[in-house]
């Protein structure tokens, strides 16, 4: 379903054309009053909300939820002048949404509903950021969670930071391991807590090819392994600790740095699910990091 304007009301046609609310968040013709779609393929299940411009809004694993669902998912850049702009960072400037394509197993659907499930699910979403052109393709298949970002710009561009791939931990989660191909012996493994003293900590802060976390509660656990990435932007790992609010993952990039001309980047990650008591959710989690390497 690629959003034109020819398939707009004529008010939201206006909008898209001038964009009159700089915080009003661009608004698809889904149908009528369809603010958020749950998407259900085998054992995962995903939220994607028009509050945050259609990028994820929670992640559940066999009908519990991993993540949290107040927060900002997806793609967001940090400008010296102005602060965030992106998914739900609606603050500052909107994103500006381009077009929307869902797909169940692989064949378009034109009119979502406010429920999807299928085997497969894929969606194509494409947007601006100032002189970035954006294209982020989500999809679920195979119990997994696949998320690639493609980032354009023709112009140089300096930034404080961009963070992809935003995962808000549920903050039960109390617990994280993460590893290199190059040093396999040698993962970082954490505890998360909520005292005071670790209150908006970053932990990890390091180079790494994969993430795990645990969550107690449901004894589910979560990997995420990145599967391609460009040399420029030098990216890594870092987990926010917000005691009662979540355990947030960010790959980030171009950390006070400048984006050439003619930057074109692409980020793929992809992300599984496991089920293990406290004392062997990290040997369970180095081998589906492993396995998840296959992905590529």
């Amino acid at each position: 379903m690629i959003v034109s304007p020819r398939i707009l009301s004529p008010v939201l046609g206006l909008a898209l054309a001038g964009f009159v609310s700089a915080k009003e968040p661009f608004k698809p013709n889904l149908g009528p009053d369809l603010p958020r779609i749950t998407v259900t393929c085998g054992d995962v299940t995903l939220l994607l909300r028009q509050a945050t411009q259609w990028t994820p809004g929670r992640i559940d694993f066999r009908g519990k939820a991993m993540t949290t669902e107040s927060s900002a998912y997806g793609t967001v850049f940090s400008f010296p002048d102005v602060g965030f702009i992106g998914t739900a960072h609606l603050e500052n400037e909107p994103e500006k949404l381009q077009s929307l394509d869902f797909f169940l197993d692989d064949k378009r659907v034109e009119a979502p509903t406010a429920e999807l499930k299928s085997g497969s699910f894929r969606l194509e979403r494409k947007s601006r950021i100032r002189t970035f052109e954006l294209t982020n393709v989500t999809e679920l298949k195979e119990h997994r969670l696949y998320e690639t970002t493609t980032v354009h710009t023709a112009e140089a561009v300096p930034l404080k930071l961009v963070y992809h791939f935003m995962h808000a931990w549920r903050p039960t989660v109390n617990a994280f391991l993460a590893g290199s191909d190059a040093l396999p012996d040698n993962a970082i493994s954490g505890t998360l807590r909520d005292d005071a003293e670790v209150a908006k900590k970053f932990y990890l802060n390091e180079r790494v090819d994969w993430m795990a976390v645990y969550e107690p509660q449901s004894g589910q656990y979560a990997v995420s392994r990145l599967l391609q990435a460009p040399e420029l932007g030098e990216h890594i790992a870092t987990i926010w600790n917000v005691p009662g609010t979540y355990r947030k993952f960010y790959l980030k990039c171009f950390n006070s740095a400048t984006v050439p001309a003619g930057f074109t980047g692409t980020w793929r990650m992809v992300t599984a699910f496991g089920i293990s008591p406290p004392e062997t959710w990290e040997a369970q989690a180095r081998s589906l990091a492993a396995t998840l390497g296959d992905a590529r």
